[in-house]
């Protein structure tokens, strides 16, 4: 059965006055969309009320976003001031994000770095890989690493060194790897809580205020096939 965040089942990975980073769970949503469903950043507003006895108004920025089927790291801004900071780090790419996937069968190498020219169809909510920049395009690059090989699937570290729409999905996809309960990007079947199993493992970054430089990780989801790789 599928269990969605809320403010008593949080999984706090680090907080401080001044950044709060969270796992999300598959099924949550960062952010408020049409579908009306609580987003994950309400939850943590209810979180921060409630732990802090906090009368007034809870202050939260969203400073990234995860596909809703994805899980893992998801960092908020408890002020302003970190807020405007962190959201020049993620746009200066001076921020690190290390991702998990679980893929059918082997990639065609053990490791590799793809380059791909991205295109978003807003329709379909999809993004698809082209080999060649081609009209409206937008370069990305990733590199993968496989780690763990299973009866069925291979587990890959992904570095992203661009952030596009379902970039990780996508050029996986391209090359015949397709993330496994991702129908969207041809896999054969579901997964039983209708996410996919990519995983935003760790994050590298430096504090807004501190300016300590700190990685966070987060543990994989009590599934099967992740409690195998994590072993």
């Amino acid at each position: 059965m599928k269990i969605l965040s809320s403010k008593d089942n949080l999984q706090v990975i680090y907080e401080d006055n001044h950044i709060i980073v969270v796992n999300k769970r598959v099924g949550d949503i960062v952010q408020g969309d049409q579908t009306g469903d609580k987003p994950l950043s309400d939850i943590v507003k209810e979180y921060i009320k409630v732990k802090y006895n906090k009368p007034g108004a809870v202050y939260l920025g969203v400073v990234h976003r995860l596909d809703r089927p994805t899980s893992g790291l998801v960092l908020f801004a408890k002020t302003s001031k970190a807020l405007t900071r962190l959201n020049e780090a993620f746009k200066n790419r001076e921020t690190q994000k290390t991702y998990w996937a679980v893929i059918k069968g082997n990639p065609p190498k053990i490791t590799e770095t793809l380059v791909h020219y991205l295109v978003r169809n807003p329709k379909n909510n999809t993004s698809k890989a082209h080999t060649k920049e081609i009209k409206d395009s937008k370069k990305s690059s990733l590199t993968y690493t496989l780690f763990c090989k299973l009866k069925n699937y291979a587990a890959l570290e992904i570095d992203l060194h661009t952030g596009r729409h379902h970039q990780i999905r996508s050029q996986l996809a391209a090359i015949g790897c397709p993330i496994k309960g991702d129908l969207k990007y041809g896999f054969d079947r579901s997964n039983p809580d209708g996410g996919i199993h990519l995983h935003a493992r760790k994050l590298t970054l430096e504090h807004p205020v501190t300016k300590e430089k700190m990685s966070f990780v987060a543990p994989t989801p009590n599934e099967v096939i992740w409690n195998d790789i994590s072993k």
